[in-house]
């Protein structure tokens, strides 16, 4: 069968002035598609069409007809890097029979286009990801461990340690191929604090640079020198952006991308001039690219919030991976600095650390079962030896000994559950604590789950809720049920005066001031609301909460409890178990997070002043709760006298 040269002919025209960057081909009057081209310098500006590359010539054929050569080394690298792809393009179609050859004036995807195959930046780490793709999302399998030394650095350490996690098969990371902007673009300034807002090409996740406890991990000292560390799963993640990836991956290509589907370069441009000027979200467009993220050296380090369209259910983007921990979650180690991690063959491990110059070391091994034989020598000579067994998977995670899921995700079910392990309820609702169905989730909903659904708009029966996530029920006197993590439920809004702009706390609240309770408003209650409650609380470390002010049976009228109020609503009891308001003093270095959460509820709680703790008023809501929406601040305490 006969072969015959295939080329791509098109229009062209010299603008008159500066165009838009390489970005915006589109069809030419009758003549195919066109492609604007920049020089080297960046000041020149050419729209047109690729004729032939001859040698180092590229020849372009003007919108007139005539045609004009350009050196290959005088294009922009997007340019050069574009005539590359079609000449082995326009190659390969020629080694196919005739009957394969296609039509190559046809508009090609924008991201061919303008932009590398996101797969490029995957490619430096083949042996330790693996990639797929459909027609929607770019798939990459990783254990999360990287090729990197970990820990080093680290003195904030809450004793985590690094483990291999099941990021695949229907448990790997998921990128959008084709982003689309947002209509209303999300910020993770105090959003997103669970889970990742973007995956970095060596199949480490990237959390949002504040904790989950609205803290910027990289300024308290909880990340290694490569901006990463270990959640409460003992996974490895990073929060700020992996910039030492850059020379692995190589130039001009996305150090990560954002779960949006936009990429993440490094400080600079991928042709390697300075960035312009960015938006709020470290993000714009230019230097031959679609819309694209920047690393900063200051916060937000990578992506400030979503340019793309993204679902958030329980505080994070939804769905993505979850950890699979097998370790009970640990308690900070003060005065602690970790100052070596070895690995001195696959799947063994060591970790040393200093208090206050006494060392401690940890050694520990992967067995091909999953287990983990783990033995610590502590700074005072004390030996302790584990051997942590997975006793089986559940949904979203393993369960095993002690084990508990990171401080980002829900718990997993306790023993004696009621469910079976694989119960489709859990699946469609594991992703939302209170009892809310995100958009996503009663889409992809199995019909089991819709006739169980009380009311069929998203929300579950108490019970429900109660056999979806049985962290929520009593455990045996471990504690309170824990807030749901910020989670937002209906169209309910509120404010307060006593919020800055810079999302500051008054000091006029806090112990440093007056010590009077602040102004809060509300507003958009649903229909049905018969009355209010407020609950004040701060989370100082992991497994524990403090509450500071609870008000509750607030008449349905009022939308508002005015500076230091009184007599509105039940005032019930603070951590101090007295009936008022319990100003904040924060202790320690450092700003402190704090939350405010207003509930409506369908009815007045019948609840004992006398008795009305934080934890005894959401056991009292039950399924009362309508609406609830939370407000996060930060407060920090200046010098003293």
């Amino acid at each position: 069968m006969s072969k015959r040269l295939a080329m791509l002919v098109f229009g062209l025209r010299l603008a008159s002035g500066p165009g838009p960057a390489m970005g915006h081909d589109g069809p030419g009057p009758g003549q195919g598609t066109e492609r604007t081209w920049t020089h080297a310098s960046g000041r020149l500006w050419f729209e047109g069409s690729f004729v032939a590359l001859r040698g180092d010539q590229v020849r372009v054929r003007r919108h007139d007809g005539d045609e004009v050569d350009l050196r290959l080394d005088a294009l922009a690298d997007g340019d050069r890097r574009w005539v590359l792809q079609r000449k082995d393009a326009i190659a390969r179609l020629n080694t196919e029979p005739a009957r394969m050859l296609l039509a190559l004036n046809a508009p090609e995807p924008d991201e061919a286009r303008f932009a590398p195959d996101i797969a490029d930046a995957f490619k430096a780490f083949a042996d330790k990801v693996k990639i797929r793709r459909d027609a929607d999302f770019f798939y990459v399998e990783s254990d999360g461990m990287p090729s990197h030394q970990m820990m080093v650095g680290i003195t904030a350490w809450q004793r985590q340690i690094p483990l291999p996690q099941p990021y695949t098969g229907a448990n790997a990371w998921r990128v959008p191929l084709h982003p689309v902007p947002a209509k209303n673009p999300l910020s993770t300034n105090g959003r997103f604090l669970r889970g990742a807002i973007a995956l970095a090409p060596n199949g480490v996740p990237i959390f949002n640079p504040l904790n989950n406890r609205g803290e910027d991990s990289y300024a308290i000292g909880e990340l290694d020198e490569f901006g990463g560390h270990c959640g409460r799963a003992d996974d490895y993640h990073y929060h700020v952006a992996p910039v030492h990836l850059e020379k692995a991956i190589g130039p001009g290509l996305p150090i990560a991308y954002a779960l949006d589907g936009y990429p993440i370069f490094g400080y600079d441009e991928p042709d390697g001039s300075k960035r312009t000027r960015l938006d709020g979200f470290n993000g714009h467009e230019g230097a031959g690219h679609p819309y694209h993220y920047h690393a900063s050296k200051a916060y937000p380090y990578l992506n400030g919030g979503f340019h793309g369209e993204v679902v958030e259910a329980g505080g994070q983007v939804d769905p993505q991976p979850r950890a699979e921990p097998i370790r009970e979650a640990q308690q900070p180690l003060r005065g602690a600095r970790i100052t070596d991690f070895t690995t001195p063959k696959a799947g063994v491990y060591g970790l040393t650390y200093e208090v206050r110059g006494r060392k401690g070391q940890i050694d520990y091994t992967v067995n091909k079962n999953g287990s983990v034989a783990y033995g610590e020598t502590d700074p005072s000579g004390q030996v302790r030896q584990e051997t942590y067994t997975r006793r089986g998977r559940g949904p979203g995670g393993g369960e095993g000994r002690g084990a508990n899921r990171a401080a980002d995700e829900p718990p997993p079910p306790p023993p004696g559950d009621r469910r079976p392990p694989e119960n489709p309820l859990y699946l469609a609702v594991d992703a939302d604590r209170n009892g809310h169905l995100s958009p996503a989730e009663i889409a992809r909903a199995p019909k089991a789950l819709l006739t169980l659904d009380r009311d069929k708009n998203g929300r579950l029966s108490e019970d429900e809720v109660r056999l979806s996530h049985p962290a929520d029920a009593p455990r045996g006197g471990r504690g309170p049920a824990a807030e749901p993590p910020l989670g937002d439920l209906g169209s309910l809004k509120v404010s307060s005066p006593a919020f800055e702009d810079n999302g500051k706390f008054s000091v006029d609240f806090t112990c440093d001031g007056a010590g009077v309770s602040p102004p809060i408003e509300w507003k958009d209650a649903p229909k049905g609301t018969k009355s209010f409650a407020l609950s004040l609380w701060h989370v100082p470390g992991p497994g524990s909460l403090k509450s500071y002010w609870v008000v509750y049976n607030i008449p349905a009228q009022v939308a508002a409890l005015p500076r230091n109020t009184r007599g509105i609503g039940k005032v019930g009891l603070n951590d101090k178990k007295h009936a008022a308001y319990d100003p904040m003093c924060s202790q320690g270095p450092g700003a402190k997070t704090y939350h405010v959460t207003v509930y409506a509820l369908s009815k007045e709680l019948d609840l004992d002043p006398s008795k009305a703790t934080r934890e005894e008023l959401l056991k009292a809501m039950g399924e009362a709760r309508l609406a609830q929406k939370t407000l996060t601040y930060q407060y920090e305490r200046g010098e003293r006298n």
